[in-house]
């Protein structure tokens, strides 16, 4: 274990990245202002398995944190585990999941998923969320708007007339709500792969969260944690 700490809290303190972006994994603040939810609670589940303090490091956006691997600004990171984050970044298997589909306007001919990647349909994103990511990958006919947040994606939708909104499906469901006459699509273009990673030199590291992880899910640990705190939306991922 003495390795493990040596990597995952080199300075005796274990730094978790925490994205408080996904309302769904950060749902609220402590009295002294500290992120609490899922993710913050995973964190600290981690923190006391290796005995040692935890120090939620707080990021506005998933890619800031990603960007900030290897930095010595923290040690684990708790964000959707992407193919492009992976170059740098040794996730677990996700420990919970979450749904990415669409919304369209009022009199939207768009019926389903399939038929949003086709030439002069617009979409608008959230610049690196996981599911950008995925459309990065993968539209090769429409065109992406990305705005830097997920209130500027939804202003843009609407303001700009564009064809699509990009998004979480629970954020979606509140924005289906403020435009009359709008529909989510069925089904889904991807899911969020909500993970634990740490820079890929630590090897002995990386393997602690991974059985983790998969210890945290068959206890019914992360199912607990969802149920806590009351969140819609997310589901516990199945084994690795």
């Amino acid at each position: 274990m003495q390795d493990v700490i040596a990597q995952l809290a080199p300075t005796g303190v274990l730094r978790a990245g925490i994205n408080l972006s996904n309302f769904l994994l950060v749902s609220g603040r402590s009295a002294s202002g500290e992120p609490e939810g899922v993710s913050p609670d995973m964190a600290r589940a981690v923190a006391e398995r290796l005995g040692v303090p935890v120090q939620l490091v707080p990021y506005p956006r998933p890619g800031l944190l990603a960007d900030a691997v290897g930095t010595g600004a923290w040690d684990i990171g708790l964000i959707g585990a992407e193919p492009q984050r992976a170059e740098r970044i040794a996730f677990t298997a996700a420990y919970a999941e979450i749904e990415a589909t669409y919304l369209v306007p009022p009199g939207s001919p768009i019926v389903s998923s399939a038929e949003v990647d086709r030439p002069g349909v617009r979409i608008a994103s959230t610049a690196r969320a996981a599911y950008d990511l995925w459309l990065e990958r993968n539209i090769r006919h429409a065109t992406v708007i990305r705005t830097e947040s997920i209130d500027d994606a939804f202003r843009r939708f609407v303001d700009d007339g564009l064809d699509v909104l990009a998004g979480l499906r629970p954020r979606l469901l509140k924005d289906v709500e403020a435009l009359p006459g709008a529909r989510i699509l069925e089904g889904k273009f991807m899911a969020v792969q909500q993970a634990i990673g740490t820079a890929r030199e630590n090897a002995a590291g990386a393997a602690f969260l991974r059985d983790f992880v998969e210890e945290a899910k068959a206890s019914g640990f992360v199912a607990a944690l969802i149920a806590r705190h009351g969140v819609r939306g997310l589901s516990v991922a199945p084994p690795a």
